[in-house]
């Protein structure tokens, strides 16, 4: 196992950066205007990021982001609590993948819904119980009996069945 571990090639934990590819590539002057844009003012105040998160362009969650991990290569002391909250937020906020399945107040209608289906079932199924003809003749009490009687007639199973010595069992009677 170790050495499959070894032999894998290794990615890097976080890719890089887009800025930085794209800085490398365009004019000095785009450069210039990229390194400017990643140290100035994030578009939104970090104090305001869970409100404004949703409603902000995917480029705009992408500079607040990267800001924020310069933020926290810093000494956790040194930051502020809404730098703190900013990062939990974007790191773990319900967005994206977390984002809640069913709306606020959605339980009772689902918990509603779930009720109405099992009356439904419940109700489909003593409606065609009801309608169904009755059980044959040979489900009865009296028939089960009688196949006893013909069973010891005929010494059917006579080593550890009906018809042994000694047999103590219901034989085909399974009505009470």
């Amino acid at each position: 196992m170790q050495a499959l571990r070894l032999a894998r090639p290794r990615l890097p934990l976080r890719p890089a950066c887009r800025s930085f590819a794209a800085a490398a590539s365009s004019s000095p002057s785009h450069a210039a205007s990229a390194a400017s844009a990643s140290s100035a003012e994030p578009v939104v105040p970090l104090s305001n990021v869970e409100a404004m998160w949703e409603r902000l362009s995917a480029d705009e969650q992408a500079v607040i982001h990267q800001q924020l991990e310069e933020i926290q290569k810093r000494d956790w002391k040194t930051l502020s609590v809404d730098e703190k909250k900013a990062a939990y937020y974007v790191a773990f906020g319900p967005h994206g993948p977390r984002a809640p399945v069913d709306a606020p107040g959605a339980g009772p209608k689902i918990f509603l819904g779930v009720t109405g289906l099992i009356v439904a079932a419940g109700a489909l199924f003593y409606a065609i119980r009801a309608s169904a003809p009755a059980p044959p003749k040979t489900l009865s009490k009296e028939w089960e009996e009688a196949e006893n009687e013909r069973a010891l007639e005929m010494k059917l199973n006579p080593i550890s069945g009906i018809s042994s010595e000694g047999y103590s069992g219901p034989g085909f009677v399974t009505h009470k």
